[in-house]
């Protein structure tokens, strides 16, 4: 069985991630619940020489498919507010309940300043080793809350004592990483860009 599957989070835990990229951390707090899950972060850090502060909400299932998106963007030059809301097959609607068309097939998110959406794929495909599967996701740039429908790829390489790594690749841009997780999905070490300082 997928040690990932196993792994049994507690109701309530948060994490810090740190950022490798320059002066940045976020402080991530979830709360599990037989029907909905929560998570409630903030991240802080410099895009592009701006400062900003990003608050972020994700509410997901048992399935770990997202069912809603609320993002707040703050820096010198304002704050910017976006909600999305899925019903978790691949189709979203704004704040006004406008279908965007441009997102289906999007069942997870990525949002660029956080390892933690990385988690989504992971828990809800459980790849075993040497598995790999092409996906469809909402991107979300920061600060800015521009969002856009692009394509990534996971493979499980490793699984072993409790954490394993899986490979993470974004196209087409060609980027890819090998990314460090513990038992639960969440990433320890995203090279280069992120570190979890608690807990380790």
């Amino acid at each position: 069985m997928n040690p990932v599957s196993q792994g049994l989070l507690p109701p309530e835990r948060s994490y810090f991630w740190a950022s490798l990229q320059g002066p940045g951390m976020e402080q991530l707090r979830i709360r599990l619940d037989p029907v909905e899950n929560v998570a409630h972060s903030l991240v802080m850090g410099i895009e592009d020489g701006l400062p900003y502060r990003l608050h972020y909400k994700i509410k997901w299932g048992s399935d770990w498919r997202i069912r809603k998106l609320a993002l707040e963007s703050h820096t010198t030059d304002g704050m910017r507010e976006r909600i999305f809301k899925s019903d978790g097959r691949g189709h979203w609607r704004d704040d006004q309940g406008e279908p965007q068309p441009e997102l289906d097939g999007c069942i997870d998110v990525d949002i660029a300043v956080t390892p933690f959406t990385n988690s989504f794929p992971v828990r809800r495909l459980e790849l075993a080793p040497g598995q790999s599967q092409e996906i469809r996701v909402l991107y979300v740039s920061v600060p800015g809350l521009a969002v856009k429908p692009v394509t990534q790829r996971y493979t499980c390489r490793e699984q072993a004592n409790g954490r394993h790594k899986v490979t993470y690749e974004g196209y087409p841009a060609g980027f890819s990483a090998d990314l460090e997780l513990d038992r639960d999905g969440l990433v320890i070490d995203y090279p280069d860009l992120f570190r979890r300082v608690a807990p380790r």
